[in-house]
């Protein structure tokens, strides 16, 4: 056990993880990772990243966290390909354990992420990368001059579908039926926009695509009616999934405060959570922005807050 007992763990990989643990490595606190399910996050099922800074003609998502990996090892980070599936806050040094092993931590970073909820189709799936989507701000500037569509009734598919309209020529917004969980504001603002167009009581059934010189491309949706069962298909270059997401905190429920859906609740201006010595960052802690670039900010924030809290302890 003796061998299992770590200065600082992050759980998680991703912007936010890999930076703190480059910036927790350059202060010499030997931080380890634990890279979870998804090894790299969000951004290893994004095809193009082109808004991270540093990187003028943009980069592979896989690459990026690649290179962010390699640079947190440079500085004698150490990654476990494993997942974190419990935790015991209650006491210090924190527990943690494994599918195989138990270790214990003066410092933990939770950097586990948000998954965008998705409408569990095989073929979305196949297409995700490739037309298919869970973040407009991201990918939306591949879309210039083409028609997209948006799923979703809430703030975050009209917020979605109208910043789209800044590339698309159409967006075309499909919601299950009449009535919106969305605010009046945003679906007005929505509602004004000449480039949006409703679909009403309708489902996507299917993502259609072809295969071209090895490459996919989706060309286009079944949509269901949920009224009578009809289906039409509906050509469009590119599919937006914006039905929320879930951060992914179910291991800290009754240990950390989360709000009602789930984020980590943070101090403000800082990545303290409601245990001392517990720290939180990425989208874990974030519904708002989601970036990769935000992430890895915050990721920066925790490394720092950590260094001086344990030196506090020292003290």
């Amino acid at each position: 056990m003796a061998d299992n007992h770590h200065k600082i763990i992050i759980i998680g990989s991703g912007p936010a993880g890999f930076t703190a643990a480059i910036y927790a490595g350059r202060a010499n606190l030997d931080p380890v990772i634990f890279e979870g399910t998804q090894p790299g996050g969000q951004l290893t099922i994004t095809t193009e990243v082109d808004n991270y800074p540093g990187f003028e003609n943009g980069i592979q998502g896989p690459e990026l966290m690649d290179i962010m990996r390699k640079q947190a090892q440079r500085f004698g980070a150490k990654t476990i390909f494993s997942e974190i599936t419990e935790v015991d806050f209650s006491q210090r040094p924190f527990k943690l354990k494994s599918y195989n092993d138990e270790y214990t931590a003066d410092a933990v970073i939770v950097a586990t992420g948000a998954s965008a909820k998705l409408l569990g189709l095989e073929s979305e799936k196949e297409y995700m990368g490739h037309g298919v989507s869970a973040c407009a701000t991201c990918d939306g500037f591949f879309f210039k001059d083409q028609i997209v569509l948006v799923v979703g009734g809430g703030d975050t598919a009209m917020e979605e579908a109208t910043y789209l309209t800044n590339h698309a020529k159409e967006v075309h917004i499909v919601h299950r039926r009449e009535g919106f969980r969305a605010s009046k504001i945003m679906l007005d603002k929505a509602k004004k926009n000449p480039k949006i167009f409703f679909h009403l009581n309708k489902v996507v059934k299917e993502v259609l695509g072809k295969e071209v010189n090895g490459n996919k491309t989706m060309t286009g949706v079944i949509l269901e009616d949920t009224r009578d069962g009809s289906t039409e298909e509906f050509k469009a270059d590119g599919l937006f999934i914006a039905i929320g997401h879930k951060p992914n905190t179910d291991i800290f429920k009754g240990q950390l405060e989360m709000d009602d859906v789930g984020y980590l609740k943070v101090k403000p201006g800082s990545t303290y959570t409601s245990v001392e010595g517990v720290f939180a960052a990425g989208d874990v802690a974030d519904s708002k922005y989601r970036q990769a670039v935000t992430a890895a900010g915050t990721g920066c924030m925790a490394a720092i807050d950590v260094e001086r809290w344990l030196e506090m302890q020292e003290g």
